[in-house]
Order: C-alpha cells, then structure tokens, then sequence
C-alpha cells in the first residue's frame, strides 16, 4: 500500500509537470487566488531554494542512497506502523517524483507559487508538496509518541 502512495503522489507530479511545460512558457502566471496562489512556471537546477544549482550528480547519488533508505524503513518499520509508512510513501514518492525531473529535464519544474501573508515563497511542486507533508507526518508523530512515553 505504502508504494501504491509513492506511485500515486509520481504520477500527480509528472502529470502535473508535463500539463505546465506542455501549456505554459516559462515565467507565466495564472492567478488562481490573487495576492495569494498563483500558478508560475519556473525551473529550478539545484535543491530547495536552488542551493547546489547545476550538482546534478550529487543529487543523483543523494537521491539514489536517501531512496533505498526510505524503502528499507519502509520494509523494516512500516508494516507495524501504518502512520510511518504512509508517511514514507509521501517521501519516498516525492524524491523520486523529483529524481525523475533532474535525470530527464536536468531541471525540476516547479510550479506552485505562493504568498503567505507578504512572502513570496520558493515556487514549489507536488513533490515537494509530498516531501514535506511527510516529513511534518513523522515529525507530528515523533512528538506525540514523545508525549505518550512521558505519560
């Protein structure tokens, strides 16, 4: 079940992606919510923020180990933890999701562009989207089991 989820957030993001390449020039913007969403179309050669632009082989190398991590705490760990293992299907979907971009475009596309009160915030994809909710998953765990152990 845990690589159905990582097969399904891959699937969203590429789609995704290839709708904004195929549909959109770079640097055009819909708005969706004005002042607050807006669909853009960026690149981005390096990780978040496009720190390590242009390293492709080291993201391949990080992506390749950090993967076969996630997978072996998904056989290890998950299947006594359902929580852990959705949790990792987010992760391990949304690495390879962008893994795929840097080997085929050499690039990632991002495309969701956000405003939180007056920020502008880093353009981002589904992948990342997938990243980070899994990330926030275990960390809200972590804590709650921290609790609990407490109690």
């Amino acid at each position: 079940m845990y690589y159905v989820i990582a097969l399904f957030v891959i699937a969203l993001d590429q789609l995704t992606k290839w709708l904004i390449v195929k549909n959109m020039e770079l640097g055009e913007s819909i708005p969706i919510i004005k002042g607050v969403l807006y669909i853009t179309s960026h690149r981005n050669r390096g990780a978040a923020w496009g720190i390590l632009e242009g390293q492709m082989w080291f993201f391949y190398g990080i992506t390749v180990i950090f993967a076969g991590a996630v997978v072996y705490y998904i056989q290890r760990y998950a299947k006594r933890d359902r929580f852990l293992g959705i949790s990792l299907g987010l992760i391990l979907g949304g690495a390879i999701g962008n893994f795929i971009d840097r080997a085929w475009r050499q690039e990632v596309v991002d495309f969701i562009h956000t405003y939180i009160f007056t920020y502008n915030f880093p353009v981002f994809n589904v992948a990342d989207s997938a990243l980070c909710v899994g990330v926030a998953l275990i960390v809200v765990q972590t804590l709650l089991e921290g609790k609990k152990a407490k109690e």
